[in-house]
């Protein structure tokens, strides 16, 4: 027997069976991380995540014979919808047994709440703010999530696809060593535009130069992404949530790396080390030790992610993309850390110039994160 259930986010009790449901389902799996805890607890407080000052959502457990089974996040993101002009309800957090009974009771339940608010389209997996990664891994079971990016199993997809479920679009990930041959034409190209155009390139030693520097990039991203399917304007309040969770994972402060024309910010690159094994090994939670692993863990990392490409569109075909590349090459390769690989994080399968420009780098496209659309009667 399935029942449905709203989590209450203020039971302790309530959100600790949100949290401990993957756990359950992935305790097999090797290639599954789980999120931090405090990340999970700060989806669910409507009072500290930014999402809720325009945005509402709730959350549905489905039990089993009594046991929970599934979940899932149904959200009615009004900024978004503003910017777009539509009337979408997204689903973010769902995660479920091999059970299409348990999925589809669980989906019924996001279709009524839906369409008792008047929105018309289900899409997802979407989360709450502009940093919350998108989709649902459809390629690359095989390969283990970069920082942030789902893993699921492949039953997923296929319950989405019974479930009437059609494909919106797919974000790719792929790979590469860090000691890829950079062609000599990039170092050329970037000096030629350092010199003809005035664009100069930097990195930063410290997060206290960080800093200052984030809000210039979040504007840079504002103009840069409109066109992008997943993008609205970063608002104040998300932009001190995104602020402090990007200065949380660049414990490498030489990696990103920022240009600019006068004192405009006109192209970047975040880059930060990869810790999502030491993640899994800790099991999402930093107490009591799980702090200090993960500081080790930062220094140790073999790993890169890259996540987050961005030039002004009046500064695009200039050859910053070029420069940007030229300069974190020049980063990483003296750096002290032992970075042997790095991921290049969720391009748009309709960006077919960044596609095309990263395949011709080497990067290997091997996961593809699906996200999916239905119609609402």
């Amino acid at each position: 027997m399935i029942t449905l259930r709203k989590l209450h986010v203020l039971d302790a009790k309530d959100v600790k069976a949100w949290i401990e449901l993957p756990y359950r389902i992935y305790e097999n799996a090797p290639m599954w991380v789980p999120q931090l805890e405090s990340d999970a607890k700060f989806q669910l407080n409507r009072e500290k995540n930014p999402f809720f000052i325009y945005g509402h959502a709730d959350f549905f457990i489905a039990e089993k014979n009594g046991i929970p089974a599934g979940r899932i996040a149904v959200l009615e993101n009004r900024r978004l919808n503003h910017w777009r002009k539509e009337r979408t309800a997204f689903f973010y957090l769902f995660e479920c047994i091999e059970s299409f009974d348990v999925a589809e009771a669980l989906f019924d339940q996001a279709y009524e709440w839906a369409q008792r608010r008047g929105l018309n389209q289900l899409i997802g997996p979407k989360g709450f703010l502009t940093i919350d990664a998108v989709g649902m891994l459809a390629q690359g079971f095989d390969r283990f999530p970069a920082m942030g990016m789902a893993w699921n199993f492949p039953y997923y997809v296929e319950f989405m696809e019974r479930l009437g479920f059609e494909k919106e679009t797919d974000y790719t990930s792929g790979w590469i060593p860090v000691d890829f041959p950079v062609p000599d034409k990039i170092f050329r190209i970037a000096e030629r535009v350092e010199q003809r155009y005035g664009y100069r390139a930097a990195s930063y030693r410290s997060k206290k130069e960080l800093l200052p520097i984030v809000d210039k990039v979040i504007d840079t991203y504002n103009q840069s992404f409109t066109q992008n399917w997943e993008f609205a304007p970063i608002s104040d309040s998300e932009a001190k949530v995104l602020a402090h969770k990007i200065l949380s994972v660049i414990d490498d402060p030489t990696l990103p790396q920022v240009v600019w024309k006068d004192d405009e910010v006109v192209g970047f690159i975040l880059a930060y080390p990869d810790i999502n094994r030491t993640i899994k090994k800790i099991e999402g939670k930093l107490w009591p030790l799980g702090w200090w692993r993960l500081m080790r863990a930062f220094k140790q990392t073999r790993w890169l992610d890259l996540n987050g490409i961005g030039v002004l569109p009046q500064h695009r075909g200039r050859g910053v993309d070029a420069l940007l590349i030229a300069s974190l090459w020049r980063a990483v390769h003296n750096s002290d850390r032992p970075y042997e690989f790095a991921e290049l994080c969720q391009i748009n399968e309709k960006n077919t110039v960044m596609q095309q420009e990263m395949a011709a780098f080497g990067v290997s496209f091997d996961k593809r994160h699906r996200i999916f659309k239905k119609t609402l009667a």
